[in-house]
């Protein structure tokens, strides 16, 4: 499984940033659209001549890889963050909103100002005084959101080993909470635990769980 998405990375310079000379951060998100648990944002702002050939959308970067890009990221990004919403917060704004909000939480714990923000995707809500632009696959263009969705990926992904630790039946450590069959059928036998999103449709025939 590994090895596959190893071998997906593309061939292709991703661009540095959509403004060379403004301080810009690049966001992205991880977790929405699994079962359970929060979702995460990062916020990176990278140096101007930063590179790293594995560095690509999260989706496309083994978990090794992905593990040890977050090392070099967080060791020589010029600044970054995570922020996190719970699972409880997601069932009472929506998903689209919580994960706004987990962008505007990491924004809001960058040791600095930006003065653009890049947002992978096509929904944001504004930033106070900061302009931004969202981009359509932009984990897969520019290296600053690349880098903060390795960061969003990586980071959600331990609080989900650790969830997993409390609650096994329903493999975490592999599915991450997105809707596997695995954990599909884990709900059906054992239910729902109280790290489980209850806005959302977790078995398709949504049977009575709470």
């Amino acid at each position: 499984m590994e090895k596959q998405a190893i071998n997906k990375l593309p061939g292709k310079m991703l661009q540095s940033k959509i403004h060379p000379n403004l301080i810009e951060v690049g966001c992205d998100e991880a977790g929405r659209g699994c079962l359970a648990g929060p979702v995460v944002a990062a916020a990176v702002i990278l140096p101007n001549d930063f590179h790293h050939p594995w560095l690509n959308d999260s989706k496309q970067v083994g978990k090794s890889h992905r593990n040890a890009l977050r090392d070099v990221i967080e060791k020589e990004a010029l600044f970054w963050a995570v922020g996190v919403c719970s699972h409880e917060e997601i069932d009472q704004i929506n998903i689209l909103n919580a994960s706004i909000l987990a962008m505007h939480r990491a924004i809001k714990k960058l040791g600095t100002i930006p003065e653009f923000i890049a947002v992978d995707g096509n929904r944001f809500k504004p930033y106070p005084n900061i302009p931004h632009q969202t981009e359509v696959k932009g984990d897969g263009r520019f290296l600053h959101i690349a880098a903060a969705s390795i960061l969003a990926k990586t980071h959600r992904d331990e609080i989900m080993e650790r969830l997993h630790q409390e609650f096994p039946h329903y493999g975490w450590n592999q599915n991450a909470g997105y809707p596997t069959l695995a954990h599909r059928n884990a709900i059906r036998t054992h239910g729902i635990t109280p790290h489980h999103r209850k806005s959302f449709r977790l078995l398709p025939e949504q049977l009575r769980l709470f």
